[in-house]
């Protein structure tokens, strides 16, 4: 059913179906005006909710939950939009930093859902869910946090190679230049190959087609005007974040919103000692330590990322599910 058909959509919503048509896999496809043109897809699901909203991470798009959404929206109405600066949404002249992008989720949440939804984050994405929960409690039922950019404890440090990536990227005209550089010299094949040594656990999990699929997405971002230079902005805000710790380590302590965090052992960007930290600091949520696994658990084994979620809602996240569709079916 298509949204403006659900009730979940807010009274006059700035949201149209996009003139481009489906997007990856004939999903419905829709352009939310938020300060600009905002992309966002339905992935489907039950009419009424309850909503899940997907929040994807660095130099990430709706692309990445092509493999979870289908195993989730059996039960839940699945959305996903590409943040400012990333997929198919372009800054113009918005923030692509984790506060801009913060605000940009508040008025999709406030302005084209009636709200509350699930938020369901990876990295970025699940650091901006948090300061979204931290700010605007009443708009977020649940949280579901795939490996989250946190607050890295004392001792904790990322893979020498990730390091190595976002020193160039504080370095003036030197990251943007870099990314340039790199798509240059390699196919966007090629960038996706080597973006899934470091962002997999075992690359060898990721499918043929889903390879395929961010293989289109790179040579979208090839084209993409500012595409390097949000990336910039964005990665530097994420790494200043984790290293200076406020005000992430208080929405981290004071949230009362259920939630959920998975966190992949093998991750070579945000060590899991992250999430082994905040299941010190909240023993109230339920914190999963996936073995073997990389930074987007949701694309390696999205199987057991789907069961971890849809038992959690089940039980200690069971408030968040009827919270995310009470608004749809009142009005």
């Amino acid at each position: 059913m298509p949204l403006a058909d659900t009730g979940l959509l807010a009274a006059h919503a700035p949201l149209r179906p996009d003139a481009a048509g489906p997007a990856e896999d004939g999903y419905q496809a829709y352009r939310a005006q938020l300060g600009g043109p905002v992309y966002v897809v339905d992935f489907g699901g039950p009419a009424a909710g309850p909503v899940l909203v997907c929040v994807h991470g660095l130099g990430g798009s709706y692309h990445n939950w092509l493999r979870l959404a289908p195993l989730l929206t059996p039960t839940y109405r699945v959305l996903a939009l590409d943040l400012a600066g990333h997929g198919r949404t372009p800054a113009v002249g918005r923030r692509a930093d984790v506060a801009g992008n913060q605000r940009l989720l508040d008025r999709f949440l406030t302005e084209v859902l009636t709200g509350p939804a699930v938020l369901v984050g990876n990295s970025m994405g699940g650091m901006i869910s948090l300061h979204q929960a931290g700010l605007s409690p009443d708009t977020v039922a649940g949280l579901v946090l795939i490996d989250p950019a946190l607050p890295l404890p004392r001792g904790a440090c990322p893979a020498p190679t990730t390091l190595a990536l976002f020193a160039t990227l504080f370095v003036p005209w030197l990251g943007t230049s870099a990314l340039a550089r790199r798509r240059a010299r390699l196919t966007p094949l090629a960038l996706v190959e080597e973006s899934l040594v470091r962002l997999c656990g075992d690359p060898t999990r990721i499918p043929a087609d889903t390879r395929a699929m961010m293989e289109r997405a790179q040579q979208e971002r090839g084209l993409t005007a500012g595409a390097d230079a949000a990336f910039v902005t964005a990665a530097r805000s994420v790494v200043t974040a984790m290293a200076r710790r406020t005000p992430l380590t208080g929405y981290l302590r004071t949230t009362t919103t259920p939630t959920l965090l998975l966190h992949g052992t093998a991750d070579r960007l945000v060590p899991v000692a992250v999430a082994r930290a905040a299941a010190v600091r909240r023993p109230d949520w339920r914190v999963e330590i996936l073995d073997g696994i990389g930074h987007v658990p949701m694309l390696e084994d999205p199987d057991r990322t789907a069961a971890a979620i849809l038992d959690w809602l089940e039980h200690e996240g069971r408030p968040a599910a009827p919270a995310a569709q009470s608004q749809a079916v009142e009005r």
